[in-house]
C-alpha cells in the first residue's frame, strides 16, 4: 500500500487532487480480507442480499439479472431481485440462481406498500437500491421507509441516489441502516448542492464532509475512486476504459451487496467491492477488447479477480 498525500498522478487523466491520509490500495492489502470458507456451512452463513430496482420503461432485464450475478459471484448465500411485478415476466427467464420478489406498481412504476416492502426485506443481510428504478414520487416514501425500519447494510445507487437527493439528508443521520452511497461526480453534486467541478477540483475533500456529516460510507466512482467514512479513506485506481459501457455501475452494485452479505460494512470491505469489480473488468478487457466489453464480461471474470486475492 502507499499512502497518497498531494496529487496522484495518472497518464490518462492528469492529476487528481486526492487529500491527505487518503491510502491508495493493492492487492496485498487486500489478500486475506474475503475470508476461507468452511466445510460445515451453508448458504444462510454467506448472507441473504436483495436488489431492488427497475420500472417498465428500463428495458433492461438482462442488466437486472446481471446485478443479481454479480452479487452470488462477490459470494453472497443467495440473491433476491426485487422488481415491480409488471417486469416479472421479462425478467423470470433471466434469472438462474437467483431468486425474485415482487412489489407492487402504478404505470410500471414501484409504489410504496410497506407490507410488500417487508414480505420482501425479511430475513435479508444486505440491500442494494435505486439501480434501473426510474423517477417517481413513491420512491421517497420507499426509500424512506427502508432508512427507518432495517437495520442492514444498505447501498444506494443510480436512481435511488437522484431520489435521496430529493430528500431531506438529515434522514441518513437518523437512519437504522448502514449507508453506503455510491455516486459518480455528478450525482455527487447533486447530493451536496454543488457544481460538478467543486467534486473534481476535491474528490476525497468532498466525499471526507458528506460521510462525516451524514454518517455514511461514500464511494465516489471516477477513474481514482474515492472510499471514505470520514476517518478511513481508501482510494482504487482499478478499472479501464472497456468499463465505459451501460450496467457497470449495476455489477459494482451486485458486487458491493454481495460482499456486504457476509462481510461488515465498513471502509475496507467497500473498497474491496471497487477494487474486485475493476479489477474484474480490466481481466475482460484483456479477453475481448476496450471496444467490444459489456457488463456481463465483467461479471464472468470476478471469479478471477477473487482467486487473485485469495
Amino acid at each position: 500500500a502507499k499512502d497518497v498525500i498531494g496529487q496522484l498522478v495518472n497518464a490518462d487523466i492528469g492529476i487528481a487532487p486526492c487529500g491527505e491520509g487518503a491510502m491508495l490500495l493493492d492487492a496485498a492489502d487486500l489478500r486475506g480480507q474475503i475470508g476461507k470458507r468452511l466445510q460445515n456451512t451453508h448458504k444462510g452463513h454467506y448472507g441473504y442480499v436483495s436488489i431492488l430496482g427497475g420500472c417498465s420503461a428500463y428495458s433492461g432485464a438482462v442488466k437486472l439479472a446481471n446485478l443479481s450475478c454479480a452479487a452470488l459471484r462477490a459470494g453472497c448465500g443467495v440473491a433476491q431481485l426485487i422488481v415491480p411485478d409488471s417486469l416479472e415476466g421479462a425478467v423470470s427467464p433471466y434469472l438462474l440462481e437467483s431468486t425474485l420478489g415482487l412489489m407492487p406498481c402504478e404505470d410500471g412504476s414501484m409504489v410504496y406498500d410497506a407490507a410488500a416492502l417487508d414480505r420482501c426485506l425479511s430475513g435479508q443481510s444486505a440491500l442494494a437500491v435505486g439501480m434501473g428504478w426510474g423517477r417517481s414520487e413513491e420512491y421517497s416514501h420507499i426509500l424512506s421507509h427502508i432508512l427507518k425500519h432495517y437495520d442492514i447494510p444498505v447501498v444506494i445507487d443510480a436512481d435511488g441516489l437522484n431520489t435521496l437527493a430529493q430528500m431531506d439528508l438529515q434522514i441518513l443521520e437518523r437512519s437504522a441502516c448502514r449507508v453506503i452511497l455510491t455516486p459518480h461526480a455528478a450525482e455527487m453534486a447533486r447530493l451536496c448542492k454543488c457544481a460538478v467541478d467543486d467534486v473534481l477540483r476535491d474528490p476525497v475533500g468532498i466525499s471526507q464532509r458528506l460521510a462525516r456529516e451524514r454518517g455514511v460510507c461514500v464511494l465516489l466512482k471516477g477513474p481514482c475512486t474515492v472510499v471514505t467514512d470520514g476517518t478511513s479513506t481508501y482510494l482504487v485506481d482499478r478499472g479501464c476504459a472497456g468499463m465505459a459501457t451501460a450496467g457497470s455501475g449495476d455489477v459494482l452494485s451486485g458486487v458491493l451487496v454481495g460482499l456486504l452479505g457476509s462481510h461488515e460494512p465498513t471502509p475496507m470491505t467497500v473498497a474491496m467491492g471497487a477494487y474486485l469489480a475493476g479489477r474484474a473488468g480490466e481481466l475482460a478487457e484483456q479477453r475481448v477488447n476496450p471496444v467490444s466489453m459489456l457488463a456481463s464480461d465483467t461479471v464472468s471474470m470476478l471469479p478471477q479477480a477473487i482467486s487473485e486475492l485469495l
